[in-house]
C-alpha cells in the first residue's frame, strides 16, 4: 500500500470496533506509520492503546482520509464534528451500513469526495470482500486510494452505481451469517443421523471452509465443482435432489433470503 499522502497528511479512523481494528492492523502491517493515524473512539481497547496511534486527540485539520467505521445509529452524533473537513481535499470513506452518499453530502457538503463501502465480517481475518462506489467528486484517484486501504482486509470490487450496494448487502454483507447457519444445520443433521455433536460440528465446519477455499482457488466454476463431486445415482446425487428442488430447495430459499436482506437494506437507507 502506498502510504505517502496518508503518512504526510494523516488518516482519521472514526470508530475502532472489530472492523476498524482489523483495518488498522492491516494498514500498520503494510507500513502505515502509527504516528500518521488518529482514532476517535469512546471506548478504546487495550490493543488500540498499545499501537502508538493518536487516540482521542486533537485531529489534523485536513487529513488525507477520514474512514467512518461507527455504527449507523451513532452517525448523527459523530459526523458533524468532522464537518469542517468537508468540501475540501479530504476523502471520506464510509463502511457504515445503510448510510447513503447523499446523507454524507448533506452533513459534509456536496463538494466532499465520498466513497461508500460494504465490507463483510471475514475482513476481521483479512478474508473479507468489500464493494465500493464513489460520488461524482471522488474521481479515479480517490477510488484507487480507497481500494488500496480496503485491500488490507481482503478483496475489493467496484460497483457501477450506489443502488447495487443493497444487493451486495444481501449477498456478501449478510452472507457470512447464511454460511454460519448452514454449518449449524449440517451439524444438526449429522447429529440426527447418529454422529456425536462435537464430531458433527467439526465435520460440517471443515467441509464448508474447505469447499469455500476450493471454490476460490479452482479454475472451474462452482457448478462444475458440484458436478465433479456428484457420481450418478450416488450419495451426493441423493442429497442434491433434495437441495436443488425448484420449489423447496436452495434455489427458491436463497432467492427469498437475499431478496429479504436486499429489501431491508433499502428500507434502512431510506430511514
Amino acid at each position: 500500500m502506498k502510504t505517502g499522502r496518508i503518512a504526510d497528511q494523516g488518516l482519521v479512523l472514526l470508530g475502532c470496533g472489530k472492523m476498524g481494528s482489523a483495518m488498522l492492523a492491516g494498514w500498520m502491517a503494510r507500513g502505515l506509520p502509527a504516528g500518521s493515524v488518529w482514532v476517535v473512539d469512546p471506548h478504546p481497547s487495550d490493543w488500540l492503546s498499545s499501537t502508538g496511534v493518536h487516540v482521542n486527540e486533537t485531529l489534523p485539520k485536513t487529513p488525507a482520509i477520514v474512514l467512518v467505521a461507527v455504527k449507523p445509529q451513532m452517525m448523527a452524533e459523530a459526523l458533524p464534528t468532522l464537518k469542517a473537513m468537508g468540501n475540501g481535499d479530504t476523502l471520506f470513506v464510509s463502511v457504515a451500513a445503510g448510510v447513503t452518499i447523499a446523507r454524507f453530502e448533506e452533513i459534509l457538503g456536496d463538494q466532499t469526495p465520498i466513497i461508500r463501502a460494504m465490507p463483510n465480517t471475514p475482513a476481521a481475518i483479512s478474508k473479507g470482500i468489500t464493494a465500493i462506489i464513489g460520488n461524482a467528486i471522488a474521481g479515479s484517484a480517490a477510488l484507487g486510494e480507497a481500494e488500496a486501504l480496503l485491500t488490507a482486509v481482503g478483496e475489493v470490487v467496484r460497483l457501477e452505481n450506489e443502488a447495487q450496494i443493497d444487493a451486495v448487502t444481501g449477498v456478501s454483507g449478510s452472507g457470512p451469517a447464511y454460511v454460519f447457519h448452514m454449518i449449524e444445520t449440517m451439524a444438526a443433521a449429522g447429529e440426527a443421523q447418529g454422529l456425536d455433536p462435537e464430531l458433527a460440528l467439526k465435520l460440517a465446519t471443515a467441509t464448508v471452509a474447505g469447499a469455500g477455499a476450493l471454490a476460490q482457488e479452482a479454475v472451474d466454476p462452482p457448478a462444475q465443482l458440484r458436478i465433479n463431486v456428484t457420481s450418478p445415482n450416488g450419495t451426493t446425487q441423493a442429497a442434491l435432489e433434495v437441495l436443488m428442488d425448484d420449489e423447496k430447495g436452495f434455489p427458491a430459499l436463497m432467492n427469498r433470503a437475499v431478496a429479504a436482506a436486499t429489501q431491508r437494506s433499502r428500507e434502512l437507507a431510506n430511514g
